[in-house]
């Protein structure tokens, strides 16, 4: 495995730290600000938006540079917010914090999705991408009980002060350890498996691919789906499982642990049938998410369930965006844009979640919303995949490799 895989996957961790921690620290903030608990909700709301706008504005803003200068660029901003929430003397300054953090949370995974499937052979490329996402779903499953545990011992600017460290550490190992040439045209004596398109105009020219828009759709109303659920699952429970709420931290991890499994199954598994592996992992978060709805009431099934959400919610990631890319011809925006509509996806799939529950359907309702908004995303990418098969180059990368081997003389 290539060293700069390993850099980029502590970037991704201390993205995802900074993104899932502030959950734990957010009654430690509101106090010592002396602001309300809507206030500080802020600190998580202003950082998802955050990412959605950056995502798009920040790789837009550095289409024509280098790759591997435009991460250190990002990293150095990550720094640079993290330091502003841990010395933050106001919560003005904290929200701001939180805000130039957040803005490369999207590019980074996005420009960083291109840089490392260039690092490695065409048929591992989104086991590659799998690996710098193991970062964030490592995070996923540590942020909330770091920030608590950091907080009830050093207070809760101590978790920021460690964020940042984490940060220095994956600037010195992406400086290091990332070639200078990953993502973009390399030198004649270097051999690059993939040459993304540089360039705004031609990033913008590859959003003219409908297999572009299908895919960000997919992508959208999966997390949307995923997510819908997932913002309300404590009330589910605690409410209808019968957990006590101190039960909910480790519940939680259960479905981190969840993602991580997924994110690594579903790298391999888009390495050799993409289209395929996307559509069962959706199907799969379907059927999760409908037996969820059901079989809720049961303690030891909804700790199954929990960790089979997580698998399935995430086994579509690595796919999804080396799909998005692929038909983009490689540019950055599509990977970009692919962060920015999963961020989309999760507030819209929260947002319906709560109306299910205002409307007096029961703390099991976002589950059958999120089902529903899921069952959407697995037509979107059957109509995507059917349409796939009549564009040249697009068979599955393990059907290609039989086909080579069937013309070989001698095979």
């Amino acid at each position: 495995m290539p060293t700069g895989l390993i850099a980029l996957a502590v970037g991704g961790f201390g993205i995802g730290l900074t993104e899932f921690l502030i959950a734990g620290l957010l009654p430690q903030v509101a106090s010592s600000f002396a602001v309300s608990e809507a206030a500080a909700g802020w600190l998580i709301s202003g950082y998802a938006l955050s990412v959605a706008v950056g995502a798009i504005a920040l790789t837009a803003a550095t289409a024509r540079l280098p790759r591997k200068q435009v991460l250190v660029g990002l990293v150095v901003l990550f720094v640079i917010g993290n330091l502003l929430s841990a010395i933050a003397p106001s919560y003005p300054v904290m929200l701001l914090g939180r805000i130039v953090a957040a803005l490369c949370h999207g590019s980074f995974f996005g420009i960083g999705s291109l840089v490392a499937r260039s690092l490695v052979a065409p048929e591992r490329k989104s086991r590659a991408v799998a690996v710098m996402f193991s970062g964030l779903t490592v995070a996923n499953v540590l942020g909330v009980p770091f920030g608590a545990l950091v907080g009830e011992r050093w207070g809760w600017r101590a978790a920021f002060w460690a964020v940042t460290a984490i940060g220095l550490l994956a600037l010195a190992g992406i400086v290091a350890l990332v070639p200078g040439w990953a993502g973009q045209a390399p030198p004649p004596s270097v051999t690059c498996h993939e040459e993304p398109l540089s360039g705004l105009r031609a990033q913008v020219g590859a959003f003219r691919s409908g297999q572009v828009w299908l895919t960000l759709a997919a992508t959208a109303l999966s997390y949307g789906g995923m997510f819908g659920a997932f913002s309300y699952i404590a009330y589910t429970f605690t409410e209808v499982s019968g957990f006590a709420p101190a039960g909910v931290a480790w519940l939680l991890m259960v479905y981190g642990v969840g993602l991580v499994v997924g994110n690594l199954i579903g790298g391999r598994a888009a390495d050799h049938d993409r289209d395929r592996a996307l559509i069962f992992a959706l199907v799969g978060l379907t059927v999760t998410l409908a037996a969820f709805g059901l079989l809720a009431d049961s303690a030891t099934a909804s700790v199954i369930l929990v960790f089979l959400m997580g698998v399935f919610g995430f086994a579509g990631v690595p796919g999804m965006i080396t799909r998005v890319t692929d038909f983009a011809q490689g540019a950055a925006l599509a990977a970009s844009a692919n962060v920015s509509a999963s961020n989309i996806g999760n507030a819209l799939g929260a947002w319906a979640g709560g109306l299910a529950i205002t409307a007096g359907l029961g703390y099991t309702a976002p589950l059958y919303v999120g089902a529903a908004i899921v069952l959407t995303s697995v037509i979107v990418m059957v109509v995507a995949a059917s349409r796939a098969r009549s564009i040249p180059g697009t068979r599955p990368a393990a059907l290609r490799r039989e086909d080579d081997r069937s013309r070989t003389p001698g095979s």
